[in-house]
């Protein structure tokens, strides 16, 4: 049963038709959180010479996305040494926190513990370290297949190409490990779906008592071994939701913009970024993670849908309206 104050702070039942009518005639879907990812670990200025790398970079992004209406940003370190590629650093995240939220007062910061291919388990979850608010728990095995584009100088680090083959195996066991260590440090777990055949893992976590609700589930459509990005495949994801859920919604490449507008009509939340997308359009890349997100603002206020400010997101997830300070 919802209870008054989960109403409003914007929890209600995706699957009743008749609160989304409702709720469609009286213009009160929810807020909504926009979470901007910013660079990502797999793939760097190669691939879009605006993806930021550096600290600095990411900071200076994240504010103008902030400016421009996200409430959250997800955060990749990249290693000094190579900045084509991830670190688990807590160092290196600390420092980002810093400088984001010199920025950013109230942002929600969220880490990944996904990493990058060729990470340790403890390796991925080093970022808790760095006392992230949100940090991604991927929902099962990591599953990739590609070629990454070569690395050519004058960008630092220069390298071939890279062709991927490989998989990150991760358990039942490691989620409820990871998930376990973000609820020791009062971490909220973004819990990332790449299918349906992952949501039997966020009903074992949440019986397990490892996550608190809200739940936040974030569904990543088109990615190499995930759901195929259709209209068809979100509405069967969001009928099997676990009760109390946050949906967010992630679309990768030219699949970011049909999914994340589908989760708008749909009452959802949304993520966008260059780590998931580089391009506006067909032969145009993205001047930034800003042109991103005030993209889908345009589109949610043509929709009538609101832009949940950071203090309303955190209402809405269950969060300290007080930010963590770095």
């Amino acid at each position: 049963m919802q209870t008054d104050k989960q109403a409003e702070a914007g929890m209600w039942d995706y699957r009743n038709p008749h609160e989304w009518m409702k709720r469609v005639r009286s213009s009160t879907l929810p807020p909504m959180i926009i979470a901007v990812a910013i660079t990502g670990g797999v793939q760097g200025k190669e691939v879009n010479p605006n993806l930021p790398e550096t600290p600095e970079e990411q900071a200076q992004q994240t504010y103008a996305a902030y400016q421009a209406g996200a409430s959250m940003v997800h955060i990749h370190a990249r290693d000094p040494q190579k900045w084509y590629d991830t670190t688990g650093s807590p160092e290196q995240y600390r420092l980002i926190h810093r400088l984001i939220r010199e920025k950013c007062p109230d942002i929600i910061i969220n880490d990944t513990t996904g990493g990058a291919w060729g990470m340790s388990a403890e390796e991925r979850l080093a970022s808790l370290d760095a006392d992230p608010e949100v940090a991604s728990l991927n929902m099962g095995p990591d599953m990739a297949k590609m070629r990454l584009k070569e690395r050519l100088a004058p960008l630092p680090h220069p390298r071939p190409a890279i062709d991927i083959n490989t998989c990150i195996p991760i358990s039942f066991a490691e989620v409820s490990w990871f998930a376990t260590e973000m609820k020791k440090r009062n971490v909220k777990a973004e819990m990332e779906v790449y299918h349906p055949g992952q949501l039997p893992v966020v009903q074992d976590t949440i019986s397990q008592g490892l996550v608190d609700p809200p739940y936040l589930v974030q569904f990543v459509t088109g990615y190499v071994s995930g759901s195929y990005p259709t209209p068809a495949n979100l509405l069967t994801f969001i009928n099997d939701l676990p009760a109390q859920a946050v949906l967010m919604v992630a679309g990768i490449g030219p699949f970011q913009l049909p999914m994340v507008t589908m989760s708008i009509l749909l009452g959802g939340h949304i993520r966008v970024g260059l780590e998931d997308n580089g391009y506006a359009r067909r032969g145009q890349l993205y001047q930034n993670n800003a042109e991103a997100v005030e993209r889908v603002v345009r589109i949610a206020r043509d929709l009538n849908r609101e832009i949940a400010t950071p203090a309303q997101a955190r209402t809405m997830l269950g969060l300290s309206l007080k930010p963590t300070q770095y």
